[in-house]
């Protein structure tokens, strides 16, 4: 059997993460996340497929992916989410905290696996697939585990954008309701852009980034309390914050100081969509159907209990929050 060369092996996944760009500018709604990880699942339910070929493409998946999440750090400009406001920021700590509190509680009581149980919540209550992919180091999680966990919040985050303008017309929201309602409960920015459009126009999808943004930048926090979680189960001491999550903190405080240019700062936005995309590729990788099919009924229920917090959180917390301002 041919043996591919160890360059086209390494860079597998950054070619990867480019076509599923290009398929996601194609169609918007299969974001280059998904796209990605659905063409490295199917590289490895191939026939052909090896898993000593496949490890060097794991391998830089995963540096990819690393990456990726430390230029994250850059999308997110802390004056505009300063500009959200005490409400604002209530609502972005209170809808993470609860979803994530939530949802570990119930998958505990499911019986769902530990480090499963924590991947989803941290995704679900953050931002989805970047989440996942950050955290899981810090939970040891199984491969397997990690890609259940991005292809459920991709595939309830993308439902959402059709759900929550639909909710919004029926409530009777308005437009800055709605809008601050879908970045509060969609799981992945790119959705929320989508939802954000359906819901208004350039002044909504701005409300909706800023604070989806918002629960980004809760991202080093959840990290440090899922090995936390972890850490409290296996006895070991506090856990240490790895580089690429200190790599975007940083990176937030960077953008913060103004230095980088719009110019940097566009060129930065694709390398994090390829980066995380590449990331994607590799976690697509390690699913193979034969073990994740079908998919039981616990880790469904909780992915649904998930969703559901986010949502009725966020929107109970706005009009809450909105009732006191008035």
């Amino acid at each position: 059997m041919t043996r591919l060369p160890r360059p086209v092996l390494v860079s597998a996944p950054v070619a990867a993460g480019a076509t599923a760009m290009l398929v996601s500018g194609v169609v918007p709604l299969l974001g280059p996340l998904l796209v990605a990880l659905a063409l490295g699942a199917v590289v490895a339910n191939t026939s052909t497929a090896a898993a000593g070929r496949l490890a060097l493409s794991s391998a830089a998946a995963r540096t990819c992916l690393r990456a990726g999440i430390v230029l994250l750090g850059l999308r997110l400009p802390l004056g505009d989410l300063l500009g959200i406001g005490l409400g604002g920021a209530v609502v972005v700590v209170a809808t993470v905290a609860i979803t994530y509190g939530v949802t570990t509680a119930v998958g505990d009581a499911l019986g769902v696996e530990r480090g499963l149980v924590t991947l989803i919540a941290a995704g679900f209550s953050v931002c989805g697939a970047a989440a996942i992919a950050a955290v899981q180091d810090g939970v040891r999680a199984r491969e397997r585990h990690v890609a259940v966990a991005v292809a459920l919040v991709t595939v309830y985050g993308t439902a959402m954008i059709a759900v929550i303008p639909v909710a919004s017309r029926v409530l009777g929201l308005s437009t800055e309701h709605a809008a601050l309602w879908a970045g509060a409960s969609i799981h992945e920015v790119a959705q929320v852009v989508v939802a954000a459009s359906l819901i208004g126009g350039p002044l909504a999808v701005a409300l909706a980034t800023t604070i989806k943004l918002g629960r980004v930048l809760t991202l080093a926090g959840v990290y440090l309390v899922a090995a936390g979680r972890e850490g409290r189960q296996s006895a070991t001491s506090a856990p240490v914050v790895p580089w690429f999550v200190a790599g975007f903190v940083i990176a937030v405080a960077v953008r913060a100081t103004g230095v980088v240019g719009p110019v940097a700062l566009d060129l930065a936005d694709a390398a994090t969509t390829l980066l995380l995309a590449a990331g994607m590729f590799g976690l697509g990788l390690g699913l193979r159907v034969r073990d994740l099919w079908p998919l039981p009924a616990g880790v469904l229920t909780l992915a649904t209990v998930a969703t559901s917090t986010a949502a009725g959180t966020s929107l109970l917390l706005i009009l809450g929050t909105s009732a006191l301002a008035s």
